[in-house]
């Protein structure tokens, strides 16, 4: 397919670029359209889409046989998991309850309209036969990332558009997915636009690179030739600023309560049905150690943090210990809540809040999704210090739902530090983070932990993620 884009203006001036946009893919090219996180690459796809009406030029798309070919163009973005899983309808927690989940659809049943041959070539593919018969809301982020991607491909469209397709799997889904493009791309002439955020996503197999920043689309270059030029790769991901030499602190005085282990469980088990999710698992940790937590997509590593945050109701069938005290001795789901700070891919999955930035960072306070109580004006400055230590100041005023994926991705990073908790849990934090802002929140996080008052256990597919005080590694399955 060749897409063409003379001149583009969009008519509404929140969808403009800088400059009139002109641009063509041609027949055959595979592209990588990269830049820092709200630089408007996501804007850029919905131009070349038509979905983005327009003042002045044209967007064209046209088959190898000339003829019009919008409608075989396929696009797969994060925010897809809402519609296509039912998210928007469903609650955080629904899927850690048996009973709530059984109302959550079964994934294959999301293929209904396709041919046998096709769900079995495709499922073949991307190795997913094992996730078909779950409930789409117990699916982990990774393994519904999977399943989305091979149902967007069983279209058999002409380009296919992903936004960040590789975070959330595993580096054996990673080499898989790669994989399985380049042979689409040899055995079905498939074109693929990826949307990335870090350089090191590039395949080998991508054509052209389209670098934006800062609603500017600069010009094109061959792949090679962008990796040849680190100096431009360097000033479009610009490294930022070390943190504070103080981080701001909400420490409260009975959070310096004389304890030895964070955590303690033995022999712990969560099954679904017939279903084992987690068999006979023991683990201890002690206050002020840092644990990177591993394993592959599918292997059980949200389940076990949600028995540790409360979320799961079968942490009561178990035998854990939090904080020196024994689940299930009368505490609260909130005394549990208020001492850790968490997030993961399901809390931005169900975070869908038409609010300021400002006030989701400050519903880290309350542990809540929107903002359930009233902030003190202390706790509004302390929330906005750490937009400040996270480079996010800038977001404060505008609406959570109308930023960019890697930009909600670091104002839910503020509202899991905003209380200075004692313990820091953080499941696949750097999602959609541009490269510049992962250096800086890596950093960060390892001051944070610094502080033998700190805790922390850390989830990521990537090693290079994972901070350098992690010294132990609980290992759920094969990485």
């Amino acid at each position: 397919m060749r897409i063409t884009v003379e001149n583009a203006v969009a008519r509404f001036p929140e969808f403009r670029f800088r400059e009139p946009v002109s641009w063509k893919m041609e027949d055959g090219e595979n592209w990588a359209v990269i830049g820092p996180n709200g630089a408007g690459k996501t804007l850029f796809t919905e131009l070349l889409q038509g979905s983005i009406a327009l003042k002045e030029g044209s967007v064209t798309r046209a088959g190898a046989d000339g003829n019009s070919a919008s409608d075989e163009i396929r696009t797969l973005v994060f925010k897809d998991i809402y519609s296509v899983s039912g998210a928007a309808s469903m609650y955080y927690q629904q899927r850690w309850n048996s009973r709530d989940a059984e109302e959550s659809p079964v994934a294959s049943s999301l293929f209904d309209g396709f041919s046998p041959e096709t769900v079995r070539e495709y499922s073949s593919l991307f190795g997913i036969g094992g996730i078909l018969e779950k409930r789409v809301v117990s699916l982990s982020s990774g393994e519904l990332r999977k399943f989305l991607i091979t149902r967007a491909l069983m279209y058999e469209p002409q380009v296919l558009i992903l936004d960040n397709p590789f975070i959330g799997l595993d580096e054996m889904s990673r080499k898989s997915l790669d994989s399985m493009l380049s042979e689409l791309k040899d055995r079905k002439g498939l074109q693929t636009i990826l949307v990335l955020s870090q350089t090191k996503d590039i395949p080998l197999w991508i054509d052209r690179i389209q670098p934006i920043r800062d609603r500017t689309v600069l010009p094109p270059v061959d792949r090679d030739d962008f990796f040849r030029d680190e100096s431009f790769v360097k000033e479009l991901f610009p490294d930022d600023t070390d943190p504070a030499a103080d981080l701001p602190d909400s420490s409260r005085p009975e959070a310096e309560s004389d304890y030895s282990f964070v955590l303690k469980m033995s022999d712990v088990t969560v099954k679904y049905g017939g279903r084992k999710i987690l068999e006979g698992v023991d683990w201890t940790v002690r206050k002020g150690e840092n644990w990177a937590l591993v394993g592959k997509n599918g292997s059980g590593k949200s389940t076990l943090l949600s028995l540790v945050c409360g979320d799961n109701p079968q942490a009561y069938a178990n035998d854990i210990v939090l904080f020196d005290r024994k689940r299930g001795s009368g505490e609260s789901i909130w005394d549990i809540k208020k001492r850790i700070g968490y997030l993961s891919p399901d809390v931005h999955t169900y975070y869908l809040e038409d609010i300021p930035c400002l006030k989701v960072a400050a519903s880290g306070f309350f542990d809540s999704v929107g903002l359930s109580g009233e902030c003190s004006r202390e706790q509004y400055g302390l929330a906005m210090e750490w937009m400040k230590v996270f480079r996010a100041e800038h977001l404060a005023g505008r609406s959570f739902v109308r930023i960019s994926y890697g930009e909600q991705r670091l104002v839910l990073l503020v509202r899991a530090f905003v209380k200075s908790p004692e313990l820091l849990i953080l499941d696949e934090p750097l999602h959609g983070l541009d490269m510049g802002k992962k250096r800086l929140a890596k950093r960060i996080i390892e001051k944070y932990c610094s502080d033998p008052r700190k805790t922390l256990i850390y989830v990521s597919h990537y090693r290079d993620e994972i901070p350098e005080n992690c010294t132990k590694v609980k290992n759920l399955g094969f990485v």
